[in-house]
């Protein structure tokens, strides 16, 4: 970014570091799910059209970006900001997990797919949040994982390749 400027003319500079104060002065959280928004709702809570008996928990709202480029999902989100990480004293009062309870009952969620980075703190948080979410009678899903398209198997690490067998899925013909 510094090389970026450096070689930018001033007034490329200028529109540059207007834009990044406007952001910060007008990008907030959702009210509701806590997506980046400008306004007090973002634009997928605001979409009456999304079904809102589907939740998709995510990390991030760079992970809804993700999601949302795929247009398979059309239900609503709730941003957790972050991910349990004991060992950097990250435990559920600091992550949006106490905000997810009442929305379950408010907006009549029948399944809640747990959307987490397939990493150790990403499991520990996918983990927690089906234990605290399944006495409750809701559905709790988790995205399956494997090897992506055009990846060979002998590339495949062991974890990946025995989750890819584990989740496997009957053959449409």
């Amino acid at each position: 970014m510094a090389l970026h400027i450096v070689k930018a003319s001033t007034d490329d500079a200028s529109r540059l570091a207007r834009a990044i104060a406007d952001a910060k002065d007008k990008v907030r959280y959702c009210d509701k799910c806590f997506n980046l928004s400008e306004s007090t709702l973002c634009a997928i809570c605001a979409d009456e059209r999304r079904d809102s008996s589907i939740l998709c928990v995510v990390e991030d709202s760079r992970d809804i970006v993700a999601i949302e480029r795929t247009g398979e999902f059309r239900g609503r989100y709730h941003v957790l900001l972050g991910s349990l990480d004991p060992l950097q004293g990250i435990g559920p009062d600091q992550l949006k997990i106490r905000e997810l309870i009442p929305r379950l009952d408010a907006e009549e969620v029948k399944e809640v797919i747990v959307c987490t980075n397939p990493n150790t703190e990403g499991e520990v948080t996918a983990m927690y949040i089906g234990r605290l979410l399944k006495p409750l009678g809701i559905r709790v899903t988790r995205i399956a994982s494997g090897l992506p398209v055009g990846g060979d198997l002998e590339y495949a690490d062991e974890v990946t390749l025995g989750r890819a067998i584990d989740g496997r899925r009957d053959i449409d013909v």
